[in-house]
């Protein structure tokens, strides 16, 4: 066992308080409900917006527009992207997750396994705009 001296042993004790918050304060570690605005809208806003906003190339070629959650559930011009509760068939989880000839975000980074499984849970859920 591992003996630290008063002031060590506090400065341990406090760095393990704040790691567990951090941790259990996670929404990717939690199994409680993903909020549209709170979760998904922010993923969506900084790694999606730039290609598919109005008049962005993204939006231009596919039709799909994701400014508002209407425009995410209206899909592409081929179709809808989202299969509320089913994310292994919704094009959303299966372009971010790399099961289809194009990977999105295009050209870029890709999202982190965070970010992922929240839309994953989010569709499982529902897809609902809470």
């Amino acid at each position: 066992m591992v003996k630290f001296s008063g002031k060590l042993a506090l400065l341990v004790a406090v760095l393990l308080v704040f790691s567990f918050g951090m941790v259990t304060n996670s929404r990717a570690d939690w199994s409680g409900e993903v909020s549209y605005q709170e979760d998904v809208y922010p993923i969506i806003h900084f790694r999606c917006l730039s290609c598919h906003k109005e008049g962005a190339e993204g939006t231009n070629q596919s039709g799909l527009n994701l400014e508002t959650y209407e425009g995410l559930m209206k899909g592409t011009k081929y179709g809808p992207i989202i299969v509320p509760g089913n994310p292994m068939i919704s094009n959303l989880n299966v372009m971010v997750e790399g099961r289809a000839a194009i990977r999105m975000p295009h050209n870029k980074r890709r999202l982190n396994p965070c970010d992922i499984k929240i839309l994953r849970q989010w569709v499982h859920q529902g897809a609902r705009n809470n």
